[in-house]
C-alpha cells in the first residue's frame, strides 16, 4: 500500500528549505534508487516460482545466448559487470537447482566454464516469458517513456565510463 504523499517530493522541499545544493540531482538520484527497489521487487516476485532471482536469470540468459551454451566464469562476470565471487555464488545456486554445471575447459583444466543444462534452458525461456508478462515491472509506462529513460541512462553510463 502506497503512502498518501510522495516522500521524494517532500525530501526535495526539505532540501530546498535547508538551502542545500543540487535539489534536482538529489530528486533524480533518489527517484532512480526507489524505482530500482520497486523493479527489483517485482522482477524477483515474477522469478521466484522458477527458483530464480534476477542475477540467476541473467546468468541463464547469457548462457542461453552463447553459441555453445557455456562460458568461462570470468567472461560471465565481465559481461554482467559483477565480481568473480558473485558469479561463483550465483553459479553454485544454479547448479543446486539443476540448471547449470561447472566444467573444466578442454585443454586448460584451470579455467572453469559454466554450462547450461536442458532444465536451465527450459526455465530461462519460461522465466523470460514471465518477465515479459509484467513488462519487466514497467507496466503503465509507455514505450516512448521507456526509450527516453534508456537513452538518458545510456548517456549517463557512457559519461561515467561504464562502457566506451
Amino acid at each position: 500500500m502506497g503512502l498518501g504523499f510522495d516522500p521524494i517530493a517532500e525530501a526535495g522541499r526539505n532540501w530546498e528549505r535547508r538551502g542545500w545544493a543540487e535539489t534536482d540531482a538529489m530528486l533524480a538520484a533518489t527517484s532512480i534508487t526507489r524505482a530500482h527497489q520497486i523493479l527489483q521487487s517485482r522482477i524477483d516476485a515474477a522469478l521466484a516460482p522458477f527458483d530464480l532471482n534476477f542475477s540467476r536469470f541473467e546468468v541463464l540468459a547469457l548462457l542461453t545466448f552463447s553459441r555453445a551454451g557455456r562460458l568461462p566464469m570470468g567472461k560471465i562476470g565481465d559481461r554482467l559487470q559483477v565480481h568473480a565471487a558473485s558469479v561463483t555464488n550465483t553459479t553454485r545456486r544454479l547448479e543446486r537447482s539443476g540448471f547449470v554445471e561447472r566444467v573444466a575447459a578442454v585443454g586448460d583444466g584451470r579455467m572453469v566454464l559454466a554450462r547450461i543444462l536442458p532444465a536451465g534452458r527450459r526455465v530461462a525461456t519460461r522465466a523470460a516469458t514471465a518477465l515479459a508478462e509484467i513488462e519487466f515491472g514497467l507496466e503503465g509506462m509507455n514505450p516512448t517513456a521507456r526509450r527516453e529513460i534508456t537513452d538518458s541512462l545510456v548517456a549517463y553510463r557512457r559519461a561515467n565510463h561504464d562502457f566506451n
